[in-house]
Formats: C-alpha cells, structure tokens, sequence
C-alpha cells in the first residue's frame, strides 16, 4: 500500500483500541472496512465526523470503505453511550434520511469512480427486512451467549447506572444484530475489518467473535477515541443543539464559526483529526501558530479546511466575507448581498427594536427613530451630535445627515435597518 493506514490513524491521534493483526493485514492487501451510521436523522452531524474522517483516510490509504447506514438497527437502537431507549423509526423516514445522508458522505468519500477501492454504501434493513426470527434465533442466537452479552460495557452501564431503567429485549439484541452485519459485510463484501468510536468496541468484538463461530474467519478492528474538548465538554454541541452538516440545521456561517471558536488547544488537535492535510503541513502551522497565536492561524486554516469539504469554497468564501461584516471592514454591497438566514445569523443576539412598517413608508427623520421610537440613544442630541461626528452609520454606510428622512428604500431584505455606532455596537430595527 503507498502509506499505512494504521501510522496514518496514529500520529493524527485516532487510534484507541486496534484488534492483534489488523496493522499486518491493512500493509499486506487492499482491505474492506466499514464504519455503521445510525440514520435517526436526514442530516450528519460533527459527531459522525471523526468516523467519515476514518473511511476518507482509508480509501487515501488505498483500501475500500464501506459506509453502513443502519436502518434496520435505527429501527432498533444501539444502547451504546444512552441512558434511555430511543424513538423507533418508520421506514419512510429511514428512507428520507438515508437518501440525504448519502448525498452527504459524497463530500467525502469517492463513490463513483472506476477504482478498485471505489467506496460503496449499504443498508442494513436490505439484508434485515425478510430475516425472519425464528431464522435469527436459530441461526444466530444460539452462537453467543448470554453472559458474554452481559458483560459488555455498554451493557453493564445500563443495568448499573444510577438511574438505570433497565434495557428492553429489543435494545439487548443489538449487538448481535450488529454482528451480523459484519458477517455479512464479509460473505458479500469481502470485509475483514469495522471500524468506530472506542464506545462501540463491545458490538464490533461480538461482530468478530460471530465470525469467528460462523465461518471460522478471523477479522480485524480498530477504533478512535471519543472527541473531546480541552475543557471536559461535549464536542460538537453548541447553545443551540448540535452542529449539523445540513445546511438545513446549521448555515454554513455558524458552521464556519463553530470551526473559528475552537480553543488553540482543540485547534491543534482537531486540525489533526477533521482534516487531509498533510503532517508536514500541519506541523509547520502549528509552528506559525505559536509564533504569534492572537492570529488564530490554526483556527483560520481549520475553518477554511472543513467549511469547504462539508459545504464548498463557495459557501466558506461567503462566510469569510459575512465574519468580515462584523468583525472587519466589510462594504455596504457585502451586506446587501446576503441571504436572511445568514444576514440573521450574523446578528443574532444584537439588541433588536421593532416599528411599524408604515412609519417607513412615510419616512421618519433619524432622530425620532433613533431616541424616540428606539432607545439607541437616550436623547436627539447624543444621536445628533454622534451622528455629526461621523461615528454612527446605517447598514455600514456613515449616516451623515440627521434631518434625511429613512424609507423603506433603505431597508435590507425588504424589514431590516442595521445600526451602527462606534466599531462594534450593532442595533437591529425590524420594520413589520
């Protein structure tokens, strides 16, 4: 293989546990792996990104990934990692989601190609829907026992936790469903190895062992770390929920921000994990970084690097340019030409103020606007006075004269006047 994929894995800090024989496997042959994706949802979200991030580097390596989409074990629930059990889903929306979750991984992985190591992605509820139980049980019950189940983490976390609620039979039996997948994945894929995050470890072992009793094949296993942030958090969640790769769920500006925010702490790691770049290349901005860390380098080139692989240049170009609104220099036309949603991600928690639209229709002189129906200024001389000094503009352009009346021609997206006074106090007036 050109590089190994294992090495790969662990100067970029994502490896944890990795079953015996799995290096030597991965440097004698291409190999099939395969990563499972809950599909609970028709979007990806950043915590799915350090799994997608394992198959992109394996097929870098060149072996073949696999992506997983579970849809019969979304149906179900892995106990993994949760307190409860999770809502199950219908097969019209497993369907929609998975659709879009495809859509989603052909950012990263290289589906179409003619390649031997072209990926391929797969649903279990094809191969699951027509098992029967009685089949299952028969088949594949019998071969793992009870206490072996027992004894698995994600198991025990459940019936001992503090407020355990127990585990229903259905939750029980998804490591074995889990397993199975793997055995299939190898009778019709030819795939010697699953990959996940260290909570799976417990399925992907009963997946190997499953082999092993079936077929008397040996199979292989690694697994990355949970991400974490420096501070103890939980990566990947925000104020507002979680941090999506739909544009839906998440603009491409708050994405983009998300990536700027990170502490240099976390930038230096994450750089490592959610990007292709090169060690070489990573080492030398880390170096940069340091030399002068108030210009955010790592952060910047992290933003830029994942921005655009989930979105497109495109979108990480316009919220380059929507940061500079607020944090630079930004032109009059820059803001004209945003889209709401963004224009309100931008200034979401700046002091709003609302006014009937037809005082706009009609006009109203800047300071009856700003002291009277607002309190932006406590009095018309202060705004005046501001506003003569050429301190105070009206979406980024100064407001030089305090008698021109506004109208709704100065509206932006038709509802909204952005204020501005000094460099960086913001005032939203919605006109409704």
């Amino acid at each position: 293989m050109t590089k190994s994929f294992v090495e790969e894995l662990r100067w970029r800090g994502m490896l944890q546990d990795i079953m015996p024989g799995t290096e030597e496997q991965l440097m004698k042959e291409m190999t099939t792996a395969y990563v499972g994706i809950d599909p609970t949802a028709d979007s990806l979200h950043i915590g799915h990104l350090c799994g997608i991030m394992m198959l992109r580097h394996l097929q870098a390596c060149g072996h073949k990934p696999i992506a997983l989409i579970g849809g019969a074990t979304g149906m179900i629930g892995d106990p993994s990692g949760k307190s409860a059990e999770r809502n199950l889903l219908t097969e019209e929306i497993l369907s929609h989601n998975v659709a879009c979750i495809r859509e989603q991984l052909e950012h990263f992985l290289d589906f179409n190609s003619d390649a031997p190591n072209a990926a391929e992605l797969v649903n279990n509820y094809d191969w699951m829907k027509d098992y029967t139980f009685i089949n299952f049980t028969r088949d594949i019950g019998k071969l793992i026992t009870v206490n072996y189940m027992m004894a698995k983490d994600s198991v025990k976390k459940r019936f001992n936790g503090e407020f355990s609620q127990g585990m229903s039979f259905t939750e029980f039996t998804y490591q074995l469903l889990q397993g199975y997948d793997f055995v299939y994945l190898n009778e019709h894929k030819n795939c010697l190895m699953q990959m996940g995050g260290s909570d799976q470890w417990g399925n992907i072992t009963t997946g190997i062992e499953l082999m092993r009793k079936m077929n008397g094949k040996t199979a292989f296993a690694l697994t990355c770390p949970l991400i974490t942030k420096a501070d103890g958090g939980k990566f990947g969640k925000t104020e507002s929920g979680n941090v999506w790769l739909s544009k839906k769920y998440t603009s491409p500006y708050k994405f983009f921000q998300f990536w700027m925010n990170v502490s240099d702490d976390d930038a230096k790691r994450y750089i490592k994990i959610f990007t292709s770049l090169t060690r070489e290349e990573i080492e030398a901005l880390i170096a940069e970084h340091e030399e002068a860390p108030h210009l955010r380098v790592l952060q910047k080139r992290l933003a830029k690097e994942v921005t655009t692989m989930v979105h497109s240049e495109a979108d990480y170009n316009a919220a380059v340019e929507a940061s500079n609104i607020l944090f630079g220099n930004a032109t009059a036309d820059a803001l004209r030409a945003l889209d709401e949603e963004t224009f309100l991600d931008i200034f979401n928690g700046v002091e709003q103020y609302e006014i009937p639209m037809t005082d706009l229709k009609a006009g109203i002189g800047p300071l009856d606007l700003l002291a009277e129906r607002t309190n932006i200024f406590p009095s018309k001389g202060e705004a005046r006075k501001m506003i003569q000094a050429n301190g105070f503009s009206l979406n980024k352009e100064k407001l030089t004269d305090p008698q021109t009346p506004l109208t709704d021609a100065n509206l932006l997206n038709g509802k909204y006047l952005l204020f501005q006074k000094g460099k960086k106090n913001y005032y939203l007036v919605v006109a409704r």
